[in-house]
């Protein structure tokens, strides 16, 4: 069985992201063994991507969500993402963090790989996500970087 991981946006946008060869470099590396996986993304991942100025960039990023399973946003997401802001694991700046964990979370994903270091792939929040987890009678989940898996 396959590993089933949610991509959070910064992991497709890492593609074409020129600031930072090593990341992109990595990414292309993560993406040439997408099949390897049952990799997934939310339609708050393609929301995010639609927001995307550059428009041939948005187009891009937007063909690779054909490939990939599409989660919905369900109410027990929303109230996964509510207890992790009550919380305090995330900051009330970045709801959306929260809100990719836990739709994650609701369809019962093995993990969510991001680059995000500052609000997602960092050990003190990986705790308290896990700790609220299984307060809530909730799965596990890793959050980790692309090259980790």
């Amino acid at each position: 069985m396959k590993q089933r991981i949610y991509l959070d946006t910064s992991v497709l946008s890492a593609l074409d992201d020129t600031r930072a060869p090593d990341r992109q470099q990595l990414t292309r590396e993560f993406f040439d063994r997408i099949h390897d996986f049952d990799a997934a993304v939310s339609t708050l991942t393609r929301d995010e991507i639609n927001q995307t100025q550059d428009a041939s960039r948005r187009e891009q990023i937007l063909l690779l969500l054909d490939e990939l399973r599409l989660l919905e946003v369900t109410d027990e997401a929303r109230a996964i993402a509510k207890a992790y802001l009550d919380a305090s694991i995330f900051p009330p700046s970045v709801p959306e963090d929260a809100l990719h964990v836990a739709i994650a979370v609701a369809h019962r994903q093995d993990a969510v790989v991001s680059w995000n270091f500052k609000h997602l792939v960092n050990q003190r929040r990986r705790a308290a996500v896990q700790a609220i987890n299984a307060s809530l009678s909730l799965p596990s989940i890793a959050i980790i970087a692309p090259p980790e898996l």
